[in-house]
């Protein structure tokens, strides 16, 4: 009999029921992560479902790794032996990845794709704008305003547009000239993509489902792999997610879908609720089960009778609409009464004005603090609908100043912060061309808050470096301030070089000092510096900049802080988010309310009650999906704001554990009419009725996730420097940007272009001529992902080695298994994973082959690396074994530069050795957990090659 614990009735069923489709409505609180662990179990466990055959979509990466470390603990308490990480598991964007690069020779992409983020999106239609300005029409489709709102509408068009797959040609033959210019829109758009060899969000799922429409044999070798498919918070998936969930379940539809209709929140995204209400319409009558789970494990039942009470009131003094088949139907139950008298909902008001608000919410943290009831500031969350509001801000303000942290990553606060105001300050100081333009007024384009930004991180440098023990610091800045000014020549270094220059100089290196064990409030300003270095790297990348010269130095710094950072500033910057903390210690969390889906703390704060329901669509594109999506429109245009704002209050009160309270400074337009009756009814903290001597609340929940270790990316980096492991690995400095080894990447891949031909039987192609096309459009890719070239005979040298190692071949590819193959292990408390180049099956065996692209070593001059890299084949074949069983004879380095001699070196398989390897990389990944990053490297060339040097020496 499977082992349910303490599953209730209707979890139970929702475990069970494995076959066919599944609609399992979750209300909040009600266990959903708990019953996705366990129906994961339950298929593993009872009806032998292989770990490879089960696909779970989420809806963070975060969630993801939750999930995978819950499943692989409950597996281990259960004693059951399964490799959990080759499950198909993640948000549908990092799925639908994988699947493009199990396939890539089949999509529009070449490798060496690069993925771009929201903020990449928009400035490459920014510095594109000139190819979008010419269409015609374009004016009537897009809002009055500069080049940078124009590229973010554009991106929000092409978005949509793409994920709902509208055909550009039938909006092209519009009457609309409106409609017209959003055909072209998207046909300009998708060509800088495929152009560029780009991708983003949106063009990752329309290109998976566009592989699987279009290649029906990699669609069917999907379905026989994926048996069970199930979809988190179905309520938030969009068009095209629903497409690819139904294609990969085929004619098996073995599909569970969970998700809460009154918690769908991503309208704006695209995501339509229509898709969790009309599931079970997509199948005969009867055939997909519907199972509720209502029972609420988080809440206080008071709170849990708030909110029900919230979705039931649908009308007032001056509002009314009905929810009619826009939801499903259902009442949260508490999973046990409250056992206190004092109410769990109540209120507090700033009466007079905001000063008034702020002191009272202060007074209030602080008793609660002095109580004794409030052991951690992080059991506090704010909600609002923004945290970039003014009012949210100065608040935020308040309590830091008060000595109450406040953890706002979302607030958009990365330019306030001083670290990085000072940074910008000594940076701008060492360019006085640039200072220069700003003093006099020179760049007219600057909007007076983007000058007055600058001045100040002018003038909070001047002031630091000033100061008498700063004399260092200010010398070093004047140096390079006249270097920079009369420079003729070329430098050695650009922006991110003087960045890593300056960590020499307090208080960048007291920062950088800072220990990583004692949370997240204490390493803000490491964090924040980190990010500033890979804001700058970025900029170096995307306009080629790799050192100064006198004839672009000037345009090249007006072009990082009068476009680049500027448009970052205007657009908004988090800060950073730390996935292994659920909240800080020591910090209450400013969170918008989208942000705090999924979340759960002891005491909740919801503000923003002046909210009123806003329509959130463009009449263009209402026009648009009324005659060219897929399907009619669903939620009637005129409900819509109203559906969207009661369940955006509903998450926000069902995240309160022990205590909510509805906050805000009164006055004539707060609350909003939509709150008023409720507000009016409850109970303000100061009343005697709320008697905080009566409440017990509960700590944070600690988050579970289990970090990924690789030999060559995190054993190699520590072992080598434990400090530079904490500073690119942990904490995520961006290297100075140096040449790739582009000689060596260029091998590899063509010779990988030759083993996957092999792998699919294709041996035919295995030829001179292919080869040469395989290996140029790898090297035209490469150009264009690394801004660099070869010499045309180190190309020629990079050829002669895979046309070499193809010719040795002599045409026996048989034996070939697998090739680039990721292969991954969960351990206890961290997963280890590696890339091996190639698996060649024999006698009942398999051995390993790793490629390096130069010739063989001397065996004993080079035995050091030599022993390195015996490690890291040791760390493969402990992978392969466990992972697949399979038996390991020998593993092999393949020298594919030398031209005469035998090119491999050959290790043999040693059970004791493995075993040695793999505790030291168990020991040394421990020593990572335990953030022991002390130890320094004593190699002076590995020192000479570190962008840390200079910190180094000034410590």
């Amino acid at each position: 009999m499977f082992d349910f614990g303490n599953a209730n009735s209707s979890q139970r069923e929702a475990i069970s029921s494995a076959d066919g489709p599944v609609l399992i409505t979750a209300g909040p609180g009600t266990g959903k992560t708990y019953t996705l662990v366990q129906r994961v179990i339950y298929l593993i466990q009872e009806r032998g479902v292989k770990p490879e055959q089960i696909f779970i979509a989420t809806f963070t990466e975060k969630a993801a790794k939750e999930l995978i470390t819950r499943i692989t603990n409950e597996l281990a308490v259960r004693n059951i032996s399964a490799n959990v990480n080759e499950m198909y598991v993640g948000t549908f964007h990092s799925l639908c990845l994988r699947v493009l690069k199990e396939n890539l020779e089949y999509t529009r992409l070449k490798r060496n794709y690069r993925l771009l983020d929201t903020f990449d999106q928009k400035y490459l239609v920014f510095r594109n704008m000139h190819k979008f300005k010419i269409i015609e029409g374009i004016e009537e489709a897009l809002s009055k305003g500069g080049s940078w709102k124009w590229s973010e509408e554009i991106c929000n068009y092409v978005n949509n547009l793409s994920e709902e797959l509208v055909d550009a040609d039938a909006l092209a033959a519009d009457p609309d000239i409106a409609v017209r210019a959003l055909a072209d829109m998207l046909v300009t758009y998708q060509t800088l993509l495929t152009d560029e060899n780009l991708i983003d969000f949106s063009a990752i799922q329309t290109e998976c489902y566009r592989l699987l429409t279009e290649k029906p044999n990699i669609l069917e070798s999907l379905r026989e792999k994926i048996r069970y498919i199930m979809i988190d918070e179905y309520q938030d998936t969009n068009f095209i997610q629903e497409q690819i969930v139904f294609l990969l379940a085929g004619e098996k539809k073995n599909i569970c879908v969970v998700g809460d209709d009154d918690q769908g929140l991503y309208r704006f995204r695209g995501a339509t609720i229509r898709n969790i209400l009309e599931f079970p319409s997509k199948f005969a009558d009867g055939e997909c089960k519907v199972i509720p789970l209502v029972l609420n494990y988080r809440s206080d039942s008071d709170i849990v009778d708030f909110y029900n009470k919230w979705m039931a009131t649908t009308y007032g003094a001056k509002f009314k609409f009905t929810w009619d088949k826009y939801r499903y139907s259902k009442r949260i139950e508490p999973h046990e009464k409250s056992t206190i008298k004092s109410p769990c909902v109540v209120k507090l008001s700033g009466k007079d004005d905001e000063d008034e608000w702020h002191e009272r919410i202060l007074s209030f943290i602080n008793r609660l603090k002095d109580s004794g009831k409030l052991t951690d500031y992080n059991q506090i969350a704010f909600l609002f609908s923004s945290v970039k509001h003014q009012r949210v801000t100065a608040l935020a303000d308040f309590l830091e100043k008060n000595g109450i942290n406040v953890y706002s990553p979302r607030s958009d606060m990365f330019f306030k912060r001083d670290e990085i105001k000072l940074t910008l300050g000594c940076l701008m100081l060492m360019f006085p061309r640039y200072v220069q333009g700003l003093e006099t007024g020179e760049y007219t384009f600057l909007q007076p808050e983007h000058c007055f930004y600058y001045r100040d991180c002018i003038l909070v440098a001047n002031e630091y470096v000033k100061k008498t023990e700063n004399k260092e610091l200010l010398r070093f800045i004047k140096q390079h301030g006249r270097e920079h000014y009369g420079l003729t020549g070329t430098t050695d270094y650009a922006y991110s070089g003087l960045l890593y220059q300056l960590f020499m100089f307090e208080p960048f290196c007291s920062i950088l000092d800072t220990d990583l064990s004692v949370g997240v409030v204490d390493i803000r300003p490491t964090r924040n510096l980190a990010l500033l270095t890979q804001v700058i790297g970025k900029y170096e990348y995307l306009h080629r900049i790799d050192v100064f010269n006198g004839k672009y130095i000037n345009i090249n710094t007006e072009r990082l802080f009068n476009l680049y950072l500027r448009l970052l500033y205007d657009g908004g910057i988090s800060e950073y988010e730390d996935d292994a903390e659920y909240a800080p210690r020591g910090c209450v969390s400013f969170l918008t309310i989208h942000q705090s889906k999924g979340m759960e703390f002891p005491i909740v704060f919801v503000d923003s009650l002046s909210g009123t329901p806003r329509k959130s669509y463009k009449d263009l594109m209402n026009d648009v999906e009324e005659r060219y999506f897929h399907r009619p429109a669903f939620e009637p245009a005129d409900q819509t704001k109203f559906f969207d704002f009661w369940r955006l209050y509903y998450t926000a009160f069902s995240r309160a554990q022990d205590l909510l309270v509805l906050t805000c400074d009164e006055n004539a337009r707060t609350p909003s009419k939509y709150f008023t009756d409720t507000y009016e009814k409850l109970v303000s903290v100061d009343n005697p009725a709320f008697d905080l001597s009566e409440f017990k609340f509960k700590t944070v929940k600690k988050v579970n996730i289990k970090d990924t270790f690789s030999f060559t990316s995190h054993i190699t980096v520590y072992e080598t420097c434990a400090l530079q492991y904490k500073f690119y690995k942990e904490l995520e400095f961006m290297p100075v940007r140096e040449n790739a080894m582009m000689f060596g990447t260029l091998v590899h891949e063509t010779i990988e272009d030759i083993h996957r031909a092999a792998i699919r039987k294709e041996e035919h192609l295995i030829n001179e001529a292919k080869i040469k096309q395989w290996f140029e459009n790898n090297y035209v890719s490469l150009i264009k992902s690394e801004h660099t070239y070869l010499a045309e005979p180190q190309k020629l040298a990079a050829l002669k080695q895979v046309l070499r190692y193809a010719e040795r071949q002599n045409g026996k590819w048989d034996t070939i298994r697998q090739a680039e193959v990721d292969v991954s292990l969960v351990q206890p408390d961290y997963i280890i994973e590696g890339k091996i180049d190639l698996v060649r099956g024999v006698d009942g065996t398999v051995e390993l082959v790793d490629f390096k692209s130069e010739r063989k070593p001397d065996m004993v001059k080079m035995r050091e690396r030599l022993e390195h890299y015996r490690r890291q084949l040791h760390i493969y074949a402990y992978l392969i074994e466990q992972r697949t069983g399979q038996k390991v004879s020998k593993m092999n380095l393949y020298y594919t530069g030398e031209e005469n001699g035998n090119p491999v070196i050959s290790f043999p398989y040693t059970k004791s050795a493995i075993e040695g390897t793999v505790a030291a990389f168990d020991d040394t990944v421990h020593k990572i957990l335990r953030h022991e990053y002390k130890h320094c490297s004593d190699n002076p060339q590995t020192c000479r090659n570190c962008d840390f040097r200079y910190y180094c020496q000034g410590k």
